[in-house]
């Protein structure tokens, strides 16, 4: 059996699994057969936006932590301390609340989770070609034929990684290596936080067996039911069916089901899995009906996503309006654009012909904005020559990304959101005076 320290790196073989490294002491060990031979990894930061606010502000590390807003949005993730109140990601906010009522809760800073991850994807780059995101927080990565170039086997050149993430930028993460990617994001989530976990292809089918099918990613709550209800509450189950009569009851999830029951996964590591879709929302805390008071929000919401496309170096050639109304009925009206942008103003202006179709005196709890046909950008919009003012206001929102660049996003506001910025700041100035008033001692 081959062991891998995750705090001295060193590694050893013995015929039992040791406690503690007979270099360094740590108990931090991995310790499987298949170590050496294994090089399929996923990586998945831990409650990654909480990770980076806790970073940044360490008077934050022993407190539940809930990155989300408003009375009526829901959790965007939560820190693990906030977890074991029972709070989860895509939770209500009302809801979180009920259930740790002295978490700190703050708005998502999506600037600054994105310019983490960029940084995350840097140090993936240098260890392999092979690096497939799945998000801003996880991805994969193939480290087949890297032993000579890292002079290390991948097992060791992950853990390695791992602690340097923690060290140079400051978040934790966990890794699952094994012989597919199914395998390795199973793995990953199997030690979190600040793990590292092993599923070898001699173990894979039974390990799998032992769980339940909803272990299977795609396997939500009412496919589970349908296949409890037809005698699958187990994977177990799954590998002792007959694969043409899941195909006959389920057609194509039916085969995949035969085959991840089994562990078996073809798909490789692929570095063209572009990103779809960017996108970004709102839910009110109450309902809006007029035009001015949802292009208020609406504009809001382009800048926000103008943000994420300048951040990541994209531009998108699709305009999508997302609205829902009280009822929780929901509309999506979409607009193709003739250049590809990352301008708010465009966005914004897109945003708006779409909205103004849409109001119809129906109360609206959220809207959100997004973009698709992603590509990377080119430099500079190109100038439209018909129609000089749209080249002025483009240059004019340039400049004001270099000023904010500079001094923060308040440092130049767009006058319609003036109202909207100054009451945000007041109400920022008065939970700060209540805090205040709460360190002080009472007689």
């Amino acid at each position: 059996m081959l062991s891998l320290c995750r705090d001295c790196l060193q590694t050893s073989r013995s015929s039992e699994r040791p406690q503690r490294c007979r270099h360094c002491g740590s108990p931090r060990l991995i310790a499987h057969a298949e170590l050496g031979t294994l090089s399929v990894a996923h990586v998945d930061c831990d409650a990654f936006y909480a990770s980076v606010e806790k970073r940044d502000d360490p008077s934050l590390v022993d407190k539940p932590l809930i990155i989300g807003g408003g009375t009526r949005g829901v959790v965007s993730t939560c820190c693990y301390i906030a977890r074991q109140y029972g709070v989860r990601s895509a939770m209500p906010m009302f809801k979180a609340r009920e259930l740790c009522p002295h978490a700190v809760i703050i708005p998502p800073d999506m600037a600054k989770y994105v310019g983490v991850s960029r940084r995350i994807r840097t140090l993936m780059d240098e260890l392999t070609p092979l690096v497939e995101p799945l998000s801003i927080d996880e991805a994969f990565m193939d480290l087949s034929g890297t032993e000579t170039l890292h002079r290390a086997l991948p097992a060791v050149t992950l853990a390695r990684f791992a602690r340097r993430v923690e060290t140079e930028i400051g978040v934790t993460l966990s890794v699952g290596l094994s012989h597919n990617k199914f395998l390795a994001k199973i793995a990953s989530d199997l030690d979190k936080p600040r793990g590292f976990a092993v599923i070898g292809a001699a173990e894979t089918v039974e390990f799998l067996a032992r769980h339940p099918v909803s272990l299977i990613y795609g396997v939500g709550k009412v496919f589970s039911e349908t296949l409890r209800r037809d005698g699958y509450e187990t994977i177990a189950q799954l590998q002792q069916a007959d694969p043409t009569d899941l195909m006959r009851r389920y057609g194509d999830s039916g085969a995949r089901l035969a085959r991840l029951a089994r562990g078996e996964d073809s798909r490789s590591v692929s570095i063209d899995n572009e990103m779809k879709t960017i996108s970004a929302e709102n839910t009110f805390n109450t309902d809006l009906r007029t035009f001015e008071e949802l292009s208020t929000e609406l504009l809001a919401l382009c800048e926000r996503l103008s943000e994420r496309l300048k951040a990541k170096g994209v531009v998108g050639d699709t305009v999508t309006l997302k609205l829902k109304s009280a009822g929780f009925r929901l509309r999506t009206r979409a607009r193709h654009l003739m250049i590809p942008t990352q301008l708010a103003n465009v966005l914004y202006e897109s945003g708006q012909q779409l909205l103004a179709r849409e109001l119809d005196g129906t109360a609206f709890r959220l809207i959100g904005i997004g973009v698709s046909g992603i590509s990377a950008a080119d430099g500079n919009d190109p100038v439209d020559l018909i129609e000089p003012g749209i080249a002025r206001r483009n240059a004019a929102e340039r400049a004001m990304d270099v000023v904010r660049g500079k001094f923060g996003k308040d440092a130049v506001i767009r006058g319609k959101l003036y109202e909207r910025v100054k009451a945000r700041a007041a109400r920022e100035t008065d939970k700060r005076d209540q805090e205040t008033d709460d360190d002080q001692p009472h007689r």
